[in-house]
């Protein structure tokens, strides 16, 4: 398992880097089989009206899914502490997920062929980007449904999601309601209308069909 620690507005010490490692191993350590790469950020906010201050972010990339937690605190360790044992939680339950497809699935003939994951999105192009965007991600795309990417705004911990839609070939964001529930917001062509089925949304059975939103 690569584990991979960067800093922002501190110093990445031997006595931190080691607190991470073995806080973070002890938490991925039953997961070690479904995971690939961890990457953990570690930052100390320097605008006073920030608080808690030091925050730990780890990102956990798992058989083509990523899962994300993220914890501040006045203390940078008690942060570490706080962050493990939150993505521990998430990769149960993303295991448990795989658990249940596994047994709900029937047996097919149909053989399927994985497609790689591209982890280098960018190569030798060097990203440009406005004084006021302090942060950019890059991370592949796979095509998936949106139930499928419901799952995955359940694992990283954010309020919304960017995917490729699967049925579309459409980016599409999926999102949590202020008032319960989510949406799906797509694309809107020169006629009109959404790329969905029998010229309705794609995500209209979806969204009417909410789920009620059951806080974290």
């Amino acid at each position: 398992m690569k584990l991979v620690i960067h800093g922002k507005n501190i110093e990445i010490t031997d006595a931190i880097r080691d607190y991470v490692h073995q806080k973070i191993e002890k938490a991925v350590s039953h997961f070690q089989n479904i995971t690939n790469e961890v990457d953990v950020h570690l930052s100390v906010a320097r605008n006073p009206r920030i608080n808690p201050k030091q925050a730990a972010e780890v990102t956990i990339y798992a058989n083509g899914s990523v899962i994300r937690a993220e914890e501040s605190s006045e203390n940078l360790y008690a942060s570490i502490d706080l962050v493990a044992d939150k993505i521990a939680r998430q990769l149960r339950k993303y295991k448990e997920r795989r658990q249940d497809k596994k047994t709900q699935a029937q047996p097919t003939n149909e053989v399927v062929v994985p497609q790689p994951v591209v982890t280098d999105l960018i190569g030798d192009r060097t990203p440009e980007l406005p004084n006021e965007v302090v942060r950019t991600k890059y991370f592949s795309m796979p095509p998936m449904t949106v139930a499928e990417a419901l799952e995955q705004l359940q694992l990283v911990g954010h309020d919304f999601y960017m995917f490729l839609n699967s049925e579309t070939g459409e980016i599409n964001v999926i999102y949590e309601r202020n008032h319960g529930g989510y949406g799906v917001i797509q694309p809107r062509h020169n006629n009109g209308h959404t790329n969905g089925k029998n010229g309705k949304t794609a995500s209209a059975n979806f969204v009417t069909a909410e789920k009620p939103y059951s806080p974290k």
